[in-house]
């Protein structure tokens, strides 16, 4: 299962798609959490695992990249790259790093220099590695999106199965839901919403703005997982609530 998790920036994407992509390894699913992100560069302090070589500095970056493009623009595939079916043992073990409890990262590639150009190359690649990318009974592969609705233009959100929003308590979160949803249901994918940070008085007034929208979970506030977020450290909270959205997302499975 290839599970896409979207939202406004500072909503807590990637702190969900760590605390998603844990408590799926706690069910016992082998579990590739992927940096889908050019932006963000604190999912591996979240997670506690070394940063990997990025993939796409694995493949010679920006310019490698878009040579191997070149090459065979034709039969639109890198020439041999993702050009066919793929599991996760398949990939690059340079660009794979494991925490000490099993759970996989990949980072697909970040914007390192002034100039250096678009993040389009990073979108092609995330695009093209998720659509060859097959998994396997009790294996889920969990993106962490870059803010907003840029992936669901370039076609991302379209290699994946599930398409997770996670919604703070802001206006712009409750608009883009709006667009995300609309945007899914043109696109024939199947979304759904998780409302973050949310306190016992707004929590009814929350779900409401999301009336006609699947929320599958509702994650109280909480100072201590903002706190290790802010200064950096690996998070160690857990939640019941995310282990049962986990069970429903994973639905027969268990």
């Amino acid at each position: 299962m290839k599970i896409e998790v979207s939202g406004k920036g500072g909503c807590g994407k990637s702190t969900l798609s760590v605390l998603l992509a844990r408590s799926m390894k706690k069910l016992g699913y082998r579990v590739l959490l992927v940096d889908g992100d050019e932006s963000n560069i604190g999912l591996e302090k979240l997670t506690g695992i070394s940063e990997p070589m990025h993939l796409l500095d694995y493949l010679g970056g920006k310019k490698g990249f878009k040579a191997r493009l070149n090459q065979t623009m034709m039969t639109d595939n890198p020439a041999g790259l993702f050009s066919g079916k793929q599991t996760i043992d398949d990939l690059p073990k340079e660009c794979i790093a494991s925490s000490d409890d099993g759970l996989e990262m990949l980072v697909i590639g970040k914007i390192h220099h002034i100039g250096e150009g678009c993040a389009c190359p990073m979108g092609v690649l995330s695009r093209k590695f998720l659509a060859s990318l097959e998994t396997g009974e009790k294996e889920v592969v969990i993106v962490d999106s870059e803010a907003g609705v840029e992936h669901f233009g370039r076609g991302i959100v379209g290699e994946c199965d599930l398409i997770i929003g996670v919604i703070d308590p802001t206006a712009e979160s409750f608009q883009l839901a709006q667009k995300m949803t609309q945007m899914a249901e043109n696109g024939n994918k199947e979304i759904c919403f998780i409302l973050n940070k949310v306190e016992p008085a707004i929590e009814e007034f929350m779900k409401n703005q999301l009336a006609a929208a699947p929320v599958i979970g509702v994650i109280p506030r909480d100072n201590s997982v903002f706190m290790e977020s802010l200064e950096g450290k690996e998070l160690t909270k857990t939640f019941s609530e995310i282990d049962d959205i986990c069970r429903k997302i994973l639905g027969s499975d268990q």
